[in-house]
């Protein structure tokens, strides 16, 4: 417990016995929040990465969709994967597959064919040389052009399209979800073997989120009472990027003031100095 009140202006973490500032993005894959929200499509993401298979995780923005394509990559063993990531933009094929190709550590030269074919022959060797079973995910790809989207079917192919050798992994929001029902992408869409999903969370959700988020901070009380937590949920609709902004603005802001606890006022004022 804290005894004694700090003076208005202090530092959040000084004001409320923490150990560091807490609602950052910089936060450890092992002390993530674990709920079924994220746990369910983690282990369903697994699941098809470990049957060599492809996925979709469609998630809107601010849910965590990135937080559980970390967690997932701290998932696979290096033993057994080599994951490649590339968070992409929307470019041309040719653009695209340099992407690719950077990230799997194969020369970004040559023409559009010459770089699909070498990008093929690296994920071939990282399988059968290597031993170990490559796997692209592709963040932010509801920017994609679907004609460049189209071209994954292209390097999912090996031997007339008769051996599992690459899993790829879609994630965007969800856009990625109408791109994929389109009817030039149907060849694509039916190799994705699952599709996960995030949302929003719940008003009991949040709360828990919150206080997960503190408790990692070194909070040995929950600062929020409980107006200013339905006050956040109210102002964030269960979207975790809001809520983290929220809740650390409102923090920053009870301790400029001396406040030991974060009313709904506080809440109100932090809204207004956000662009939320």
């Amino acid at each position: 417990m804290i005894d004694t009140p700090a003076a208005p202006g202090a530092d959040t973490r000084s004001h409320f016995g923490l150990t560091e500032i807490p609602f950052t993005r910089e936060i450890p894959v092992e002390s993530r929040w674990h709920s079924a929200h994220f746990d369910e499509p983690l282990a369903d993401l697994l699941r098809t990465l470990d049957q060599r298979m492809s996925a979709v995780l469609i998630a809107p923005a601010g849910t965590g969709k990135t937080a559980l394509l970390r967690a997932l990559c701290a998932r696979l063993p290096e033993a057994r994967y080599k994951v490649h990531y590339v968070k992409v933009t929307s470019l041309s094929k040719r653009d695209i597959c340099r992407e690719i190709a950077v990230a799997s550590g194969v020369a970004p030269a040559g023409s559009y064919p010459v770089l699909v074919r070498r990008v093929q022959e690296k994920f071939e060797a990282v399988h059968s040389d290597d031993g170990l079973r490559p796997v692209l995910i592709l963040d932010e790809a509801h920017d994609m052009r679907p004609e460049v989207l189209a071209i994954l079917r292209i390097l999912t192919n090996f031997d007339m399209d008769s051996r599992l050798v690459l899993s790829l992994v879609l994630a965007g929001q969800p856009a990625l979800a109408q791109l994929l029902q389109r009817q030039e992408l149907e060849a694509l869409s039916r190799r994705m073997a699952h599709c996960a999903t995030l949302r929003l969370l719940s008003r009991a959700e949040s709360r828990s989120y919150m206080e997960h988020r503190l408790r990692i901070a070194g909070s040995r009380t929950f600062p929020f009472d409980d107006a200013s937590t339905d006050a956040v949920f109210e102002m964030c609709r269960g979207n975790l990027r809001a809520t983290d902004q929220l809740c650390r603005k409102a923090l920053e802001l009870a301790a400029l003031n001396g406040h030991m606890v974060v009313d709904p006022s506080l809440v109100a004022a932090a809204r207004q100095r956000l662009p939320l």
